[in-house]
């Protein structure tokens, strides 16, 4: 009988080779998985055991205090030994993770809660500002230690300007000793650039200034920042953060006031601060009335309610009348567009400022007055050099419409003049100058001659 080839025979030692593809599907009616129930897929894969030194390691405020607090102990007072114990130690615990724990103990002595205070079931240590001498150089020394842990640890910065902005928040939970302690440790930071003023934010609290504290701390921050820095350094930071202008906000609302300013911190033998916070408040006053007058310029407003407006201010504000001369010259200057060619600007600025003469004139009732606007003519003409020229005509203008008089006018001309454009103006001014000395002489010897 004849049968089909089938496939080689395959030896015993060859390798059995099995498809990787599925078979086909049964062709029967009745699948064969009706009668078996639906597996559903799972996944699996090899399992890892986490090892030890990956997991986790769980946040342990209180381990890390006792570590610190029994390094202190050791250390006793002795603060250039304690600075080296933080050195050392940062190289074995965890600074980064454990900042807020590390000043709180160098502050407060242990872990505070919510508010200032230390828990009685915790660990404390004497070795901290609260528990040390109440004087300006016990506290320059611990600045020292925070400034040199803060050196060798660059990222606890940002930690220990949070927790001065955290402890500033619960002054109200310390004793006023312990006030006293940080606000002068506070003053030294900041003077030493430590800390950045940005921290006093802080000290404008609603309730640390309705309960008067905020007011008490700062005047002894600013004596201890003082000491280290000059006012003008002082002012300068605080310029920085914007911080300059908002100093009256140490007091409620019904006592900011320049002069409730002034006395709280010249008493508590501030004056420097007192004087810097005057100064400021009338620079703040300068702005808005040359601004306001802009304003009522451009709106055309009467000269007389103009003057009206400006002497109030004076008034109000203590301003003088030389400074006065000098905002309402740069306002007039303001309000128009000037010609950019030189033999028409001359015109211009004529017409201009003998319209607005009288305005002038209110405020020129002092010779210094005159003196300080004969100035600001000076630099004016020099700072925009299209007025070069046009210098002893608006002099001239004002000498006859009563602005200026004689006696500034020479004084001007012979030493109270500046240096910008000296030599070109006062060749411009050398007649009418000649003129103003005949015209003074004839007077006098026409006196004489009446009397």
């Amino acid at each position: 009988m004849y049968r089909a080839p089938g496939p080689p025979a395959r030896s015993a030692s060859a390798p059995v080779i099995r498809s990787l593809r599925r078979p086909p599907p049964l062709s029967t009616g009745v699948s064969f998985m009706n009668n078996q129930k639906q597996q559903k897929p799972t996944l699996s894969g090899q399992r890892f055991k986490t090892r030890k030194r990956d997991e986790k390691e769980r946040f342990d405020p209180t381990q890390f205090q006792d570590c610190i607090i029994q390094g202190l102990t050791e250390t006793g007072t002795d603060l250039e030994a304690v600075a080296k114990f933080l050195d050392a130690s940062g190289a074995k615990l965890d600074y980064r993770r454990y900042a807020e724990t590390l000043f709180d103990i160098l502050v407060a002595g242990g872990m505070l809660a919510p508010g200032g205070t230390l828990a009685d079931d915790m660990m404390r240590t004497d070795v901290c500002v609260f528990a040390a001498q109440e004087d300006l150089e016990t506290m320059q020394a611990f600045a020292q230690v925070f400034n040199k842990l803060i050196r060798r640890y660059k990222y606890l910065e940002k930690g220990f300007e949070d927790e001065v902005k955290k402890l500033l928040l619960f002054l109200k939970g310390f004793s006023e000793s312990e006030r006293n302690k940080l606000a002068m440790l506070t003053g030294v930071l900041l003077a030493n650039g430590t800390l950045n003023a940005s921290i006093l934010n802080s000290l404008y609290n609603e309730n640390l200034v309705k309960e008067g504290v905020s007011a008490a701390f700062a005047v002894k921050l600013f004596k201890s920042w003082i000491n280290e820095k000059d006012i003008n350094a002082v002012a300068a930071s605080l310029r920085k953060v914007s911080m300059d202008n908002r100093l009256m906000e140490l007091f409620p609302a019904n006592k900011q006031s320049v002069e409730h300013f002034t006395k709280y911190f010249t008493e508590a033998g501030l004056k420097e601060l007192s004087e810097y916070v005057r100064n400021q408040q009338t620079i703040g006053a300068r702005k808005e009335l040359q601004k306001e007058l802009q304003e009522q310029m451009s709106r055309g407003d009467p000269f007389k309610d103009i003057i009206l407006y400006v002497k109030e201010e004076m008034k109000k504000n203590n301003i003088p009348e030389p400074v006065v001369i000098g905002i309402v010259w740069s306002s007039v200057m303001s309000t128009v567009e000037w010609n950019k060619k030189e033999e028409l600007v001359a015109e211009q600025a004529i017409k201009h400022l003998k319209q607005y003469s009288p305005l002038l004139a209110a405020f020129t009732t002092q010779g210094q007055s005159e003196l300080t606007l004969l100035l600001k003519i000076q630099e004016y003409c020099y700072d925009n050099i299209h007025f070069m020229k046009a210098f002893q005509k608006i002099v001239v203008l004002f000498y006859k419409a009563e602005v200026l008089s004689e006696e500034p006018i020479l004084k001007w001309y012979k030493d109270a003049h500046v240096a910008k454009g000296k030599s070109v103006f006062l060749e411009q001014m050398k007649k009418f100058v000649e003129w103003l000395k005949n015209a003074e002489e004839e007077s006098e010897s026409e006196a004489e001659e009446g009397d």
